[in-house]
């Protein structure tokens, strides 16, 4: 069961940011959060937020957490439906993130 508490703060967080997509430390946990609720809204954005982190400096010395978080990439926007329109988009950018690791 979700925390309901949890999805509020996150969508009262999503919605106050000036960006398409939230960024910073609050990011990834918001988008997690989001996409078990609404997968095909949230996916995509947690896919993109996800190949961000993996690339983040803090992770450079790090593979495996890197390799772990681009696999969950990939398998979030494999799991999008076809007709989201922005599958392939998020697909093929963690697809070649993973791959150049």
């Amino acid at each position: 069961m979700v925390d309901q508490d949890a999805v509020l703060r996150a969508r009262m967080l999503l919605t106050t940011t000036d960006r398409r997509v939230l960024r910073g430390p609050d990011a990834l946990g918001v988008y997690r959060l989001m996409t078990s609720v609404a997968p095909e809204v949230y996916g995509s954005k947690l896919a993109y937020v996800l190949v961000e982190a993996a690339g983040s400096p803090a992770l450079r010395d790090l593979p495996q957490a890197r390799a772990s978080l681009l696999d969950e990439a990939v398998a979030v926007a494999q799991a999008l439906e076809e007709r989201n329109p922005f599958r392939a988009k998020v697909l093929a950018r963690a697809l070649a993130a993973r791959q150049a690791l």
